[in-house]
């Protein structure tokens, strides 16, 4: 029996509804665009590229990484913010914070509908208007403002690079890294992402729910397993 013109369009307006999947996740190889690859950024990175994936990487100075991209093998590249943001399907931004809103307006399409892992922080000694609006409304929500149109997860936001590279170099008692997204297709994604550098995700709920892991909070800087992680943050 031919379907009615109505259940037709609730069957389209459903699939519209349903957020975008990145091209290659699901065990397969994914492209990223690192924005900022400095410390962390570089450090994981790295790690995704031995994992299988496609990463370019990039900086204000994306000269200065070639060297690291060449021992890295064909499947990393360097380019600039513009052009890192264009080849990620998933983009993971760890740059300084005050440089979300010039990248949100500079970036502008290249972000929209991707998602976005979120490893920015203000500093600690920050005064400017942009700190300041973070630790009021929360880091996670002040970030989805800067970055509109992004499918935003904070991620590695609060663990260092070192203790990721431990973990990816440990068979047992794996580093427990905290996200929190509004998006709960883009959280999929970000487990499935720090799985491959060697860490164990811990989900703690919205982006309103981050606050429980930016600076100030329990989980900030724990760099400690996942339980223990669930544990200080009384989850």
């Amino acid at each position: 029996m031919p379907l009615s013109r109505r259940v037709v369009l609730q069957i389209c307006a459903a699939a519209v509804a349903l957020p975008l999947i990145p091209k290659g996740w699901g065990g397969q190889s994914m492209r990223i665009g690192v924005i900022g690859a400095g410390w962390l950024g570089g450090t994981v990175g790295r790690l995704w590229v031995k994992a299988g994936h496609e990463v370019m990487f990039s900086s204000r100075n994306p000269h200065e990484l070639q060297a690291m991209v060449d021992e890295l093998g064909a499947r990393a590249s360097v380019g600039t913010p513009s052009e890192a943001a264009a080849f990620g399907s998933v983009l993971l931004f760890a740059v300084p914070y005050e440089a979300l809103p010039d990248l949100g307006r500079d970036l502008g399409s290249s972000v929209q509908g991707k998602v976005v892992l979120d490893a920015c922080n203000p500093a600690a000694s920050s005064t400017s208007a942009i700190a300041r609006e973070a630790q009021s409304a929360g880091v996670g929500e002040t970030s989805a403002k800067y970055l509109p149109g992004s499918r935003l997860v904070r991620a590695f936001s609060a663990v260092d690079a070192t203790a990721v590279e431990a973990s990816a170099r440990r068979a047992t008692d794996k580093l427990g890294v905290p996200i929190a997204s509004d998006d709960a297709q883009a959280l999929q994604v970000a487990e499935q992402l720090v799985r491959d550098v060697g860490c164990d995700p811990v989900v703690v709920g919205n982006l309103a729910a981050a606050r429980l892991f930016q600076r100030g909070g329990p989980g900030f800087r724990a760099n400690t397993t996942a339980a223990e992680l669930r544990r200080l943050m009384g989850e």
